[in-house]
């Protein structure tokens, strides 16, 4: 079918940047996608006043820089004609061939999904989001998982499509401005949840950091605006410094007769701010302001590079990084150092060959260029096939929709660390991963019966944070199955949500019955610890859907319904919170100011504000202890703070929350030893409770403390008595009933 239509100027503009490496037929058959595009699209516009094609025509000028193949290209270009051209599959595969028409499909499935913004400025996307949004934000978190499932079953077959789609939402981010405000803000921060999170599992750097720049200059203008107006200003101090340092070190390795390339590494801002929230410092606390990038042509050369770095100026303790010897799960390959220059000032070096930075910009893209090898191209290529592949198997053994949002932002697209096992192999996990976490990770069966381990050779608590380096070993039984304990989330003892499905699934496998009762002493025991007594649990069937009791006990019992699920559904009736007669001392309870501050979850340590930063409610703020005078307090980023040399008189401090408190006597019963009450009072300390009074009598080695605590809620009061429960040596951790 031949188009006669007008731009062409622009087509011919359009053509010329295709890769060399196209043929001509491939150029032919983009040339007829451009076409086909520009007259389905004819008569419609953007909300910017611009034709709608513009943006096909933007999505595809993004792939041609990332050196996609032509298939790509044109799919890229009639990426939209099914979903707002009434144009069907079957015309597609006519016109283009099956490749193409699946593309296109595939994309056209994910736009059409609900409670994913389609953000091009569609007509449906015009209007202000509170003429759009649904009623209950519960509705809103359903629908949402379910559309990344579908999401996933979408992009599960190949990996190309949701490359096509983040190069639609780039370009969408890139003219966000034409939209209503609070459908700014919307799109932004699902485009830092979801799609910069997804480029950068794929490995796409280039996109990853323009996803979340843009997304953060709408979520939080006034901190991109600050950010930004402090790289402008110290743009041309620092330019001259990066140049000075680059040639600096080109000396250095043209002695060492070191072929490379060296380039100034731009920072970009949404990064700045994550190391300032994350390490609580300034701007100028940043110390990767300044920063090079090695590029060399192997990797022993690599190492050379680093040697020299460090032989010449001292590197910073705890500042280095090998992601080349454990490469990150997107294939990302670099070594990462910081070094104090030859000024006295902070340097961050990168060192990679060139594969290494064409797979770091390009990410999955990379395996698709025509300058690499067909054969390198196909294994890399189903290396992410396989990872996109295991977590479609993922989401589709998840059940709960709340569960797949929380695995998606922890176990998807959270931060790794990187383990060795006792053979020397690296095992990636989502950061706050315990060592359960990394035996179910092995192997399902290795979770199922690990009863230990042990880290650097060191036995370790279960509830152990693993941290990139630790050498792990699990101890197992020959036989048994996982605890029940496990899926409290009190205790900490599993944080991954793949590990969590596994010893659900485990559970579920137990007969009816046994599920049932173990249900059944679950809820007795907790029901015990609380001083609960003769609560319906039929006013909570309809909460967790079930119809009966039983099918209450046995969901709790097989780890479908969480005990502190149920725990913080009877704490939101009325009739069964902390205020009941039943459950609390005649004591008044207390409510705290919101103006006041909590220092280290003591609020009557006398505190003053310090007057060089006025720091007010709401601003991130730490403490100091002054002699004499308390606690003075600062804004986080004030000057003086920062100075502090003297950090051990620095302590956590935060605001307080005006809410009412209850107080409520526990008692625990433990056998005797030296540093119990010390870690009762860490746990009290660490908690959002207050103690009142502590007292405790000891006879044949065993111990009972009884306290007094003010608490909020009944949910806080059943964190406390778990953890407090899973102390070493205690027996019992409950609370206290009148009479």
């Amino acid at each position: 079918m031949a188009y006669n239509y007008h731009s062409n100027m622009e087509i011919e503009q359009f053509l010329s940047k295709l890769p060399e490496a196209y043929s001509r037929t491939d150029r032919e058959q983009i040339e007829k996608a451009y076409r086909f595009a520009e007259k389905a699209h004819q008569g419609q516009t953007r909300a910017n006043g611009q034709p709608y094609f513009s943006h096909s025509v933007g999505v595809a000028n993004i792939l041609i820089e990332m050196d996609a193949n032509a298939e790509i290209v044109a799919a890229a270009l009639l990426h939209d004609v099914m979903v707002d051209c009434g144009v069907t599959a079957k015309q597609l595969k006519d016109e283009f061939g099956e490749t193409i028409a699946l593309f296109v499909e595939d994309v056209s499935r994910i736009t059409s999904l609900p409670y994913i913004s389609r953000a091009d400025q569609h007509p449906d996307e015009r209007k202000p989001l509170a003429e759009t949004m649904p009623a209950t934000r519960t509705k809103i978190n359903e629908d949402l998982a379910e559309t990344l499932r579908k999401m996933l079953l979408a992009i599960g077959d190949d990996v190309r499509v949701v490359v096509i789609k983040l190069a639609c939402r780039l370009h969408n981010m890139r003219t966000l401005n034409a939209l209503p405000p609070d459908r700014q803000k919307k799109i932004a921060q699902e485009t830092l949840d979801i799609f910069a999170p997804l480029a950068n599992r794929l490995g796409i750097w280039q996109m990853k950091w323009e996803l979340e720049d843009l997304g953060f200059r709408y979520t939080n203008p006034l901190k991109y605006k600050e950010i930004a107006e402090n790289l402008t200003l110290r743009r041309t101090k620092r330019l001259e410094e990066v140049d000075k340092i680059i040639e600096t070190l080109q000396d250095l390795l043209q002695k060492s007769e070191i072929k490379a390339k060296i380039t100034g590494r731009p920072k970009h801002i949404y990064s700045i701010y994550r190391k300032m929230m994350n390490k609580e410092k300034s701007f100028d606390g940043i110390r990767d302001l300044r920063a090079v990038r090695v590029i060399v042509d192997d990797v022993e050369t690599c190492y050379k590079v680093l040697g020299i770095v460090h032989t010449h100026f001292a590197p910073i303790p705890g500042e280095f990084d090998d992601y080349i010897a454990a490469k990150k799960p997107n294939d990302y390959q670099s070594l990462h150092t910081a070094v104090i220059y030859s000024d006295g000032k902070p340097l961050e070096v990168q060192i990679r060959t060139w594969e290494m930075h064409q797979n770091a910009e390009y990410g999955i893209a990379a395996h698709w260029r025509y300058k690499e090898n067909k054969q390198h191209i196909s294994e890399k290529y189903e290396q992410k096939v396989s990872a996109m592949r295991s977590l479609l198997a993922w989401s589709m053994e998840v059940d709960d929709n709340q569960e797949l949002l929380e695995g998606m932002r922890t176990d998807i697209f959270k931060d790794r660390v990187y383990v060795i096992t006792p053979k020397g192999e690296v095992v990636d996990l989502p950061q706050g991963s315990t060592p359960i976490d990394f035996a179910y990770q092995v192997h399902t069966d290795i979770g199922h019966r690990c009863r230990g381990a042990k880290i650097n050779g060191k036995l370790v608590p279960l509830d152990y944070t693993l941290k990139t380096g630790d050498q792990v070993e699990i101890l197992t039984v020959n036989r048994g199955g996982p605890s029940r304990d496990w899926l409290n989330p009190n205790l900490g003892l599993v944080r991954s949500s793949r590990s969590r499905s596994k010893i659900k699934q485990w559970f579920k496998q137990q007969d009816r019955g046994q599920n049932l009762e173990h249900g059944i002493i679950l809820v007795e025991k907790e029901f015990k610890r609380l001083g609960l007594v003769d609560f319906d649990l039929n006013l909570v069937l309809s909460t967790f859907s079930v119809k009966t009791v039983d099918d209450l006990y046995v969901g709790i019992g097989c780890g479908d319904i969480p005990i502190g699920k149920l725990v913080n559904r009877i704490g939101e009736l009325k009739t069964y919170d902390l205020r009941s007669e039943e459950l609390v001392l005649e004591t008044p309870g207390k409510v705290k100011s919101d103006d006041t501050v909590t220092v280290m979850g003591l609020n009557r340590m006398d505190h003053t504000f310090a007057r060089c930063c006025n720091p007010m409610p709401g601003d991130p703020i730490i403490g100091y202890i002054t002699r004499g005078r308390g606690v003075t307090i600062h804004r986080m980023d004030c000057p003086n703070a920062l100075r502090i040399k003297d950090t051990e008189r620095l302590i956590k401090v935060d605001w307080g929350i005006a809410q009412q408190t209850y107080p409520v006597p526990l008692q625990i019963t433990a056998y005797d030893r030296q540093g119990l009450v010390s870690d009762i009072s860490s746990v009290l300390s660490s908690e959002p409770v207050r103690l009142i009074d502590l007292s405790m009598t000891t006879r044949q080695h065993v111990v009972k403390v009884n306290l007094v605590v003010e608490v909020p809620g009944i949910n806080q009061l059943s964190r406390v008595l778990a953890r407090l429960e899973n102390l070493p040596n205690v027996i019992e951790a409950a609370r206290v009933r009148p009479g």
